[in-house]
């Protein structure tokens, strides 16, 4: 081909002083590989080619023809078939790296003098490698520049990815007002389309998106604290405010079935524990747990005296005792702060088909704490619900009217929960 014939005539040009190592020269090969377009079992053939050369240096003053024999080469390449060889041979000759030298019969095979020198070989010339060893060096640099480049724009993607999950897991901890849940969305947006196996120029827009979305996270954070030091004024209070009277009302808590009754059906079952059948006769769909009513809202952002917002989350620990299935959903699978909770219970969302409008307005009724707190609930007895979105919304609108305690939710999850004491004796 016209290609074989440049790349004779670029082996013929090559000054008898030029020299370079065959093994540094392979090493670059290595590196250039993408941008040659030759395959690593190509070099692999080419590496064996280049060991039957005796000396270090590939020098313009020799010959630079290599004569082995199929056999021989299969054996250098750890027994690769003699079709596959030719193939690669055949390639390693198309891209410009090896000329043949063909003897009249086709074969491999050398003449020498009466003194053992060689007069003139037939086989494979590696000229064209020492006359491209300039170039193969250049282009082995740009390679591993770009791969320098790609490293790092990796590790910036990794560390503005890092910075944004822990900014908006903060802000849903502390409860900062702000709508958490688009950033989050338009993280995972983000997150989401880079490609399995990236390029700088994928990655470098990409990281300008997060590092924007990063900035817009900041100052919004930064208005929040700016304004949650002014509002410490005489007028406010910050304090959380609960009624833990032991005579505190009285109210009746859906449980995870998968229907919700009426007001009508609601009505009879009230009457029903109020003139004490026992838990055996009220172990539908309500059950009877006292209820803490809240006397003020909490934040900057008040509600009614009677959302369940205002409430104290529960222990932590109470809610993955009573909901361990969440903890798998974790960040590395574990759980071990509110943030992870809060950050699971986003995974549980999306994957519960739960809307984002759903669990955000849950979050502005029952708080970001107790809105996780449920979600890990419905998770725990998702195959008892039919429509884990509608019933998070018809526990919000209980909690926005005083009517839902989280309670005897977690507190009927734990003893489901709880293994059988063995009996001793």
């Amino acid at each position: 081909t016209l290609g074989m014939l440049a790349s004779q005539a670029i082996a013929k040009s090559v000054p008898p002083d030029a020299s370079v190592d065959k093994w540094k020269l392979y090493r670059w090969l290595c590196e250039a590989r993408p941008k040659l377009g030759i395959s690593d079992r190509a070099l692999s053939v080419l590496n064996a080619l280049m060991s039957f050369y005796p000396k270090t240096d590939l020098a313009g003053s020799d010959g630079l023809v290599v004569f082995p024999s199929n056999a021989q080469l299969s054996l250098r390449t750890h027994g690769m078939a003699e079709t596959t060889l030719r193939r690669h041979l055949a390639a390693l000759v198309e891209s410009g790296l090896l000329t043949r030298r063909d003897s009249p019969n086709g074969k491999r095979y050398v003449r020498r003098d009466p003194q053992g020198a060689i007069g003139e070989a037939f086989g494979f010339s590696l000229a064209p490698l020492l006359a491209r060893a300039e170039e193969i060096e250049q282009l082995a640099a740009e390679v591993v520049a770009e791969r320098l480049l790609l490293q790092r724009l990796r590790e910036r993607v990794t560390l503005v990815r890092r910075d944004i999950a822990k900014l908006i897991g903060t802000a849903l901890e502390d409860g900062l007002a702000g709508d958490w849940m688009r950033y989050e969305a338009d993280f995972r947006v983000l997150v989401l389309a880079l490609p399995r196996v990236p390029t700088p120029e994928i990655l470098t827009p990409a990281l300008a998106a997060l590092e924007a979305l990063r900035a817009e996270i900041i100052n919004h954070l930064e208005r929040q604290v700016i304004l949650k030091k002014s509002a410490g004024n005489a007028g406010q209070t910050e304090r959380h405010k609960q009624n833990s009277k032991p005579d505190s009302s009285s109210d009746f808590e859906p449980r995870f079935e998968s229907k919700q009754g009426g007001d009508a059906e609601r009505e009879q079952e009230r009457v029903a524990v109020q003139h004490g059948n026992g838990d055996e006769k009220t172990s539908g769909r309500y059950s009877q747990w006292p209820v803490d009513v809240p006397t003020t809202a909490k934040g900057v952002h008040p509600q009614p005296a009677n959302v369940s917002d205002a409430l104290k989350p529960y222990p932590l620990g109470l809610v993955l005792q009573a909901c361990p299935e969440i903890v798998a959903f974790g960040p590395g699978g574990a759980i071990s702060s509110w943030r992870d909770l809060m950050t699971a219970a986003v995974v549980v969302r999306s994957m519960l088909a739960v809307s984002a409008s759903a669990y955000e307005n849950a979050c502005a009724i029952l708080g970001p704490e107790n809105a996780a707190t449920v979600i890990a609930c419905i998770l725990e007895r998702a195959g008892h619900i039919n429509s884990a979105g509608g019933y998070l919304r018809d526990l919000t609108r209980r909690a926005e009217r005083g009517e839902f305690s989280l309670g005897p939710m977690l507190m009927a999850l734990t003893r489901a929960n709880e293994k059988p004491v063995r009996q001793v004796g």
